[in-house]
C-alpha cells in the first residue's frame, strides 16, 4: 500500500472551486466521512446510499498449527450507489484489507498517498487511510467526472489482504475472524469493514449477494438463500447466496467451516437452513439439536405477537469454534460452540428487533437487546417456563445500590453496548411499558414500530412517539426514568 498513517484531518479535505471569471455551476463538496454517530464517528459515510453489495471472495484459512493463525482473502465489492448530494469525493470503511484498483462507472482511479489538508487532486484517484489508535480506516474515492446528486454509479474495489482475529473497541473479537478451519464473521457494531469496502453504519441498509470460493471441502455460508448450487474445480468450491432483504451492514455473514447444510421449512413454507458445524461435541450437538428443532414454533409464537416474520429465510451457523457470543446476522445468526434454546429465541427475535428495525444510533442499542431479552422472557413463559411478570421482579429486586443500576442504558457508551443492564434492564423497561399502557395497546405498539420503520432504523424517540400515539398518554417521564441511572420507584 503506498497511503500512509495520515491525521484525522486530512480525511475532510474538500473539493476544488470554480476557477476565477468562470461561471459557478453545481457545488461539488466531499461525502461526510461518518455517518453522524457520537459513538463511531467514523463509522458509516454520507453523500450516497448503498442499493447492494455484490461480494466476490476468495479465501485461504491458516495452515495446521504451528503455523501462525491468519487467512489471504481477496475480493472483489461491486457497489451500487445512489448520491445524495453534489459528490466531488466520496468515503467507504475498509480496515486491514490493501486496495489493488477501483473503478467508477468504469473508469479507473489511480492510487495516490493522502493529500494534504485542502490540496486539490485533479484527477481520478483513491487513497487510503489505516490509523488504528484513532479507529479510523476510510477509502476515499474520487471520482472524475464528479457525480451529480441523484445519479447512480457502480464502483468496483478490488483489495485483498491477511486475515487474523480483529478486536472492537471493548477488546472482543469481530468481523472476519480467523479459525483454524475457517472463519467465524460475525460484525456488531463496525466490523465488517474488516472484510470488504462498505459503508459499515445501520442506517445505509442495501441488498446484497455473495460468492465465495474456498478449499474444496470447506463450507461457505451466508445471508438469506442458496442462488445456484455450489460450483467445485480444481480443489476450490464456490457458494453462491443472496440476501434480497435490506440488510445493515453489521449483520452480514460469510462464514467459512467444515458445517454441514440442513434444509426444513416452517408449516407456512418459510425456508429454514441450518449450518452445523461437523465437530461439534456430542453433549453440544444434542443441545443444539434440540434447539434448533424448535425455531419453527418460536417464529409461529412471535409471528402471532409481532407480525409475520420479516425475510425471506432463517436457521444457523454453529461453528464449534468461538467469539463468546452469538450474533443475530439476519436470517442466519451465528453461535459460537452450541445453539441453545434460550438463545435461538433471543436471536430469532433480533430479526424483527434490531435487523428489521435497526437502531438508528448505537446509544439506542436497548431497542435491540431490551426487546430480544423480552422476546426470551415471552417464549419461555408461553413454553411453561417463568412467566414474564416473575422474571421482571426477579430483575426489580437487584438492590437499589447495586451497580446495575448506574449505568444508564438510553445513553451507556461506546464501552457499554453490551453490559448486561442493556439486556436485563431493557427487557425490564418493556416490561414496565407493558404493564402502564396494558397488553393490547402494547403488543399494538411493537407491531406500530416494526410497520413503521421495517427495513429502516428508528430512535428512542420515535420509540416514544408510537406508544403514545397508540395508547394516548405522554409517556416522556416513563422513558426518562427507566432509561436513565437509578433505580426506579415501584410501579403503581
Amino acid at each position: 500500500m503506498t497511503a500512509a498513517v495520515l491525521a484525522i484531518g486530512a480525511l475532510g479535505a474538500t473539493g476544488a472551486a470554480a476557477a476565477p471569471g468562470k461561471p459557478s455551476g453545481p457545488k461539488y463538496t466531499a461525502g461526510a466521512e461518518g455517518a453522524g454517530d457520537p459513538y463511531f464517528p467514523f463509522s458509516g459515510n454520507g453523500g450516497y446510499d448503498v442499493q447492494h453489495y455484490d461480494l466476490d471472495i476468495r479465501y485461504t484459512p491458516p495452515a495446521a498449527a504451528p503455523a501462525p493463525l491468519e487467512g489471504e482473502l481477496v475480493g472483489i465489492a461491486t457497489i451500487d450507489l445512489v448520491a445524495t448530494q453534489n459528490l466531488d469525493r466520496f468515503n467507504l470503511d475498509l480496515r486491514g484489507m490493501d486496495v489493488s484498483s477501483l473503478t467508477v462507472d468504469g473508469k479507473p482511479a489511480a492510487e495516490i498517498a493522502p493529500p494534504a489538508v485542502g490540496a486539490e487532486v485533479e484527477d481520478a484517484a483513491y487513497w487510503q487511510v489505516q490509523d488504528d489508535e484513532a479507529r479510523v480506516w476510510e477509502l476515499t474515492v474520487q471520482p472524475r467526472p464528479k457525480i451529480k446528486a441523484g445519479q447512480s454509479v457502480q464502483v468496483v474495489v478490488e483489495y485483498g489482504g491477511t486475515t487474523t482475529q480483529p478486536e472492537d473497541i471493548e477488546g472482543a473479537l469481530y468481523g472476519w475472524v480467523t479459525m483454524r478451519d475457517g472463519a467465524m464473521v460475525v460484525s456488531e457494531p463496525e466490523g465488517s469493514m474488516t472484510w470488504y469496502p462498505v459503508s459499515d453504519h445501520q442506517t445505509d441498509k442495501a441488498t446484497y449477494s455473495f460468492e465465495i470460493t474456498v478449499p474444496a471441502g470447506k463450507v461457505a455460508v451466508a445471508n438469506g438463500l442458496p442462488a445456484r448450487d455450489p460450483v467445485t474445480e480444481d480443489d476450490w468450491t464456490t457458494w453462491f447466496w443472496d440476501a434480497p432483504d435490506e440488510q445493515a451492514s453489521y449483520l452480514t455473514t460469510a462464514s467459512v467451516g467444515d458445517f454441514e447444510l440442513r434444509e426444513s421449512e416452517t408449516s407456512d413454507g418459510l425456508p429454514i437452513i441450518d449450518a452445523v458445524d461437523a465437530n461439534l461435541t456430542p453433549a453440544r450437538l444434542v443441545t443444539t439439536n434440540a434447539s434448533l428443532a424448535r425455531q419453527p414454533e418460536m417464529i409461529e409464537f412471535y409471528e402471532s405477537k409481532f407480525g409475520a416474520y420479516p425475510f425471506v429465510a432463517f436457521g444457523s451457523i454453529v461453528d464449534d469454534d468461538t467469539v463468546f457470543y452469538a450474533l443475530e446476522t439476519q436470517t442466519r445468526p451465528v453461535y459460537s460452540r452450541q445453539a441453545s434454546e434460550g438463545t435461538v429465541a433471543h436471536e430469532l427475535a433480533h430479526q424483527w428487533f434490531g435487523d428489521a428495525v435497526s437502531p438508528e444510533r448505537w446509544r439506542d442499542i436497548w431497542l435491540n437487546e431490551g426487546w430480544a431479552t423480552y422476546a426470551e422472557w415471552l417464549w419461555d413463559e408461553e413454553d411453561g417456563g417463568a412467566t414474564a411478570q416473575e422474571l421482571f421482579d426477579e430483575v426489580y429486586s437487584i438492590p437499589a445500590d447495586d451497580e446495575f443500576w448506574e449505568l444508564e442504558i438510553g445513553d451507556p457508551g461506546p464501552l457499554g453496548l453490551f453490559q448486561a443492564p442493556v439486556y436485563d434492564r431493557g427487557a425490564a423497561t418493556l416490561h414496565a411499558l407493558r404493564l402502564k399502557v396494558g397488553d393490547e395497546k402494547f403488543f399494538e405498539g411493537a407491531q406500530l414500530w416494526l410497520e413503521r420503520y421495517d427495513d429502516s432504523t428508528g430512535s428512542a424517540d420515535d420509540f416514544e412517539a408510537a406508544y403514545e400515539e397508540v395508547s394516548g398518554t405522554n409517556l416522556d417521564e416513563f422513558f426518562d426514568v427507566w432509561l436513565g441511572e437509578g433505580k426506579p420507584d415501584p410501579l403503581p
